[in-house]
């Protein structure tokens, strides 16, 4: 009967459990895709190549990121500016720019080897395709316009929250030199058109004090 008993006293903390669970008392699951998880401020999610305040393209042609890449999952050529009317500042602009979302592990080493800051990650992974082929982004997928908006291949999806687009600037807090004393407050990236917000990562007396006041760091 002790035996019993005890099983009986283990099964009504389960019961108990599952008939709050049911009754939404004590729900922990996300009803996704109707309620959407908070995403990390370090999210890494799909790709944006970024431009200069003034309009021009950031990426150089370089090829670093596809170089940097463990997945090999990055195409890009490069081609010499018009001096007439030049992509970028430099001599050559990306010219062709693929990823392969097939491949791609979403480690973040693209952003990591790129010199001028073309290539960051945003918030956004709804990004299921049916088709290979609608799979591999193309520079006109991923660069944002003049005005700082970035593209989505399918503008008309209902599990994609486009705003997450505009969270490009989330990936220099995992980049920034924290530690180190003498950069803190230092600006360490250039801007981008659009709402991307590319201030210094507060210091950590800051964040204390933003926790403690409930507003979000940031």
């Amino acid at each position: 009967m002790g035996l019993i008993k005890e099983l009986i006293k283990g099964l009504r903390v389960t019961g108990g459990t599952m008939v709050r669970t049911i009754a939404g008392d004590e729900l922990v699951t996300t009803e996704y895709p109707h309620e959407m998880r908070v995403k990390p401020q370090r999210f890494h999610g799909r790709h944006v190549l970024n431009r200069y305040p003034d309009g021009m393209e950031k990426c150089i042609g370089c090829q670093l990121c596809a170089g940097a890449c463990p997945a090999q999952c990055i195409y890009v050529r490069g081609m010499d500016n018009d001096p007439e009317s030049p992509t970028s500042p430099g001599e050559r602009f990306g010219y062709v720019y693929e990823i392969n979302m097939l491949r791609c592990i979403f480690c973040g080493l693209c952003v990591e080897a790129c010199p001028t800051e073309a290539i960051t990650m945003t918030s956004l992974f709804e990004i299921s395709t049916t088709t290979r082929e609608d799979a591999i982004y193309t520079k006109e997928t991923l660069l944002m316009d003049r005005r700082g908006n970035v593209p989505h291949m399918f503008p008309d999806d209902e599990l994609a929250d486009l705003d997450e687009l505009d969270t490009a600037d989330g990936w220099l807090r995992a980049t920034a030199p924290s530690g180190v004393a003498a950069y803190e407050g230092v600006q360490m990236w250039q801007g981008t058109p659009g709402p991307a917000d590319w201030s210094p990562e507060p210091s950590q007396e800051e964040r204390d004090r933003r926790a403690g006041d409930g507003e979000e760091d940031g």
